[in-house]
């Protein structure tokens, strides 16, 4: 598969969306990804790449600053998506590599991220990239009225 690794764009949004509906669950409307893609392209503290494979988006990883008052600078990464059919062909390397690549170029110390506790596949997906898990959280949200 040939593969191009490029900054996001704002017309990205349905592909996007469709990577989230059927990469991880996430049933967000594409007019609502858009306007959210639209402000995170606008702000120099996240970074969307998306890979492509014959001018269709196949994947997308999104990175954001991480800085604590506890540790050096860090990039999170808060999403990565690829398509079922073009998984376990590099793409989801590819992106994190990608990743970390501006992560480095920005100073970061590294990069981070979270993985739901029953995705054991993607968790031996990160190990084999050189990520390491040392400890089990549990997400509280809450939600404003």
């Amino acid at each position: 598969m040939e593969l191009v690794i490029r900054d996001a764009v704002v017309e990205d949004a349905p592909a996007i969306a469709q990577l989230n509906r059927d990469g991880m669950g996430y049933d967000y409307p594409v007019e609502r990804t858009r306007e959210k893609l639209r402000a995170c392209l606008g702000n120099p503290s996240h970074k969307i790449l998306v890979a492509e494979s014959e001018g269709v988006v196949v994947g997308y990883v999104h990175l954001e600053d991480y800085d604590t008052l506890y540790a050096d600078s860090l990039k999170n990464i808060l999403g990565i998506a690829v398509a079922e059919a073009c998984r376990r062909q590099g793409v989801g390397k590819a992106l994190l590599q990608a990743g970390e690549e501006w992560a480095a170029s920005t100073g970061a110390a590294g990069v981070r991220l979270v993985s739901g506790e029953s995705r054991k596949g993607a968790h031996a997906f990160y190990q084999t990239l050189g990520y390491t898990g040392n400890k089990l959280q549990r997400n509280f949200k809450k939600r404003l009225p």
